[in-house]
């Protein structure tokens, strides 16, 4: 059974900074990718970024170039970087990993940006 364990969450002004981290543990594949997602009430779960094998990666449009994702393979763990925070970045920030055949979801880490 494969563990997300996330931490960096919590509040801040807007124009301030936070880091996420997330560690995968228990895992008997290799990880093809690492990301996340988040949500706010009464919208649908929505990417924010994610990274590939380590190096390719992909974010919301919402977020370049104030959000930076990276990845420790030796670790497997993900950290998601972010500047430049605004009060529409509140909400859960949800870390995944994903393996040739199955998703894992953390349990997820509130932002919370105050204007």
């Amino acid at each position: 059974q494969v563990q997300l364990v996330e931490s960096g969450g919590g509040l801040v002004q807007a124009g301030g900074s936070l880091r996420l981290s997330c560690t995968a543990s228990g895992s008997r594949e290799s990880i093809n990718a690492m990301g996340w997602y988040r949500r706010t009430p009464g919208k649908s779960r929505e990417l924010v970024a994610r990274i590939f094998d380590g190096i390719n990666t992909d974010y919301a449009d919402s977020v370049k170039g104030r959000f930076t994702i990276s990845r420790d393979n030796a670790k497997n763990t993900v950290y998601l970087q972010m500047n430049s925070l605004k009060p529409e970045d509140t909400a859960v920030y949800y870390c995944l990993s994903t393996t040739a055949h199955e998703t894992y979801w953390g349990q997820g880490t509130q932002v919370t940006v105050s204007s």
